[in-house]
């Protein structure tokens, strides 16, 4: 049974439910990959454009994708293979016995003349080409269009994995960002943390605080200081999961080079977009081509009935030796008929048409889907975009009150109840925030993946320095 794991990351002051889902091997190859080399001992730099090439390389489910399309490639050859002459070469050596009267020569006894009816043991020496050519045979033929279709469905479904590659790494590495940003932040609240509880315990050795807005200050600085260490955790297991879906050994240490600022997405339109997802995603071009294949499919069940011509001989020398031999030929031309054959060709008309409208009802779900795809991507990149607006602002807020409750703290006009809850305030601003930048940089991945060629527009979509 295959393994499946929920991460579950909720924002509170925004309302935000993020959930990754992280199959196990089995259910997805795209979550694995096929290790290259040993781990170094020295930390390496990973760009978003290294770990996607990397991706590209050595992920496990573009790995069986390219399989897959190698089979369909030999499916293709085979098909043709029955199309085009098929050439052998015998050398034989016989020697031989034969009773006459099992070849119907029966001889009536002769007083005067005996005549045997056992020929040999002799022998003789054959060296011939033999061939054999389908003159016509149109089932064949529309056999070896459908292969051909489905080779090229299975080409693009390559590219499809491609794209499913970009955009599990580009997620992956985006999720890193984020538990890194995270992990600043709760750092930063920690060492403001520390600032307080040092205050509050020197204005307790001064006699202007009580002890309990010490204790106050401790609590909230243990409890961060957790929080850090988990975000830390989890910070180095994302590195691992995305180290995995790149090809890292399991022990190599990186670093992440690049950061994503905010940029609003700009140069193209809902409408455009729609249209350039119909006219370049590959597994919709694929879908396409798998339809063209079961059309043939069901041509060449129809064309069983069509009569087939046949070509069969072959040309050597026979002889007692290869020096006292002569040339040998046989040329056999054929035009064979279906006459009956107990509904089987029927049965192949039937499965080829319920083939095609399976093939047919999977290309119409899919190009809705497309657009589904592509118009709910836009939906989250202007919902992300207006939250991120309002998380910087509340944050701009939210530091504003924690200023002014640590002034009036030192001020003595309140105790650390007022800082404690500004406290939380702003960690709950910028977490919203890292979530609000981090779903927005995730809604270009999926565009980008809905567009199709999903390497190109992740480049195009999202701004690293």
């Amino acid at each position: 049974m295959s393994r499946i794991n929920l991460r579950i990351l909720f924002c509170p002051s925004l309302g935000l439910l993020f959930v990754s889902q992280f199959l196990g091997q089995q259910a997805n190859p795209f979550q694995g990959s096929v290790p290259s080399g040993a781990a170094s001992s020295t930390s390496l730099p990973l760009t978003l454009d290294d770990a996607i090439q990397r991706g590209l390389k050595f992920n496990l489910g573009l790995l069986q994708s390219d399989a897959a399309s190698q089979t369909a490639r030999a499916e293709r050859i085979l098909a043709l293979s029955v199309l085009l002459p098929q050439v052998t070469g015998t050398l034989a050596e016989t020697e031989e016995q034969l009773n006459l009267k099992t070849l119907g020569l029966n001889i009536p006894p002769n007083p005067f003349v005996k005549i045997p009816t056992i020929a040999g043991p002799f022998s003789y020496t054959a060296a011939q080409a033999n061939v054999s050519a389908k003159i016509l045979d149109w089932s064949a033929h529309r056999t070896f269009k459908s292969a051909k279709a489905s080779e090229e469905a299975a080409r693009l479904s390559v590219q499809d994995a491609r794209d499913l590659v970009a955009q599990a790494v580009a997620g992956a590495y985006l999720q890193v960002i984020a538990d890194g940003s995270r992990v600043e932040s709760i750092s930063a609240q920690v060492a403001t943390d520390q600032a307080l509880f040092k205050k509050a315990s020197d204005q307790h050795d001064a006699g202007v605080a009580a002890g309990i807005d010490v204790l106050r200050a401790e609590v909230q600085l243990k409890t961060e200081q957790q929080q850090l260490l988990a975000q830390r955790n989890l910070l180095e297991k994302d590195k691992l999961a995305l180290g995995r879906v790149i090809g890292f050994a399991p022990g190599q240490a990186f670093s992440i080079a690049d950061t994503t600022p905010f940029a609003p997405l700009s140069g193209i339109t809902q409408d455009e977009a729609i249209q350039l997802a119909l006219a370049q995603r590959p597994d919709y071009q694929s879908a396409k081509k798998q339809v063209q294949a079961a059309q043939e499919t069901l041509g060449a069940a129809r064309a069983e009935w069509y009569p087939t011509a046949d070509l069969t001989g072959f040309y050597g020398d026979t002889g007692p030796t290869l020096a006292s031999s002569h040339g040998v030929f046989t040329l056999t031309g054929a035009l064979n008929f279906n006459i009956y054959n107990g509904g089987r060709i029927r049965g192949d008309i039937e499965k080829a048409r319920a083939a095609l409208k399976q093939r047919s009802d999977d290309l119409a779900d899919l190009g809705a889907q497309v657009e589904v795809q592509v118009r709910s991507a836009f939906l989250d990149l202007q919902s992300a975009a207006d939250q991120v607006a309002v998380a910087r602002d509340n944050l701009n807020l939210s530091n504003q009150t924690l200023d002014q409750a640590r002034d009036r703290f030192t001020a003595g006009v309140t105790d650390t109840i007022e800082v404690v809850q500004a406290q939380g305030t702003v960690a709950a601003a910028n977490d919203n925030l890292i979530g609000a930048l981090y779903a927005h940089n995730l809604a270009k991945v999926s565009l980008a993946r809905a567009l199709g060629l999903a390497d190109q527009q992740i480049k195009r979509f999202i701004e690293v320095k």
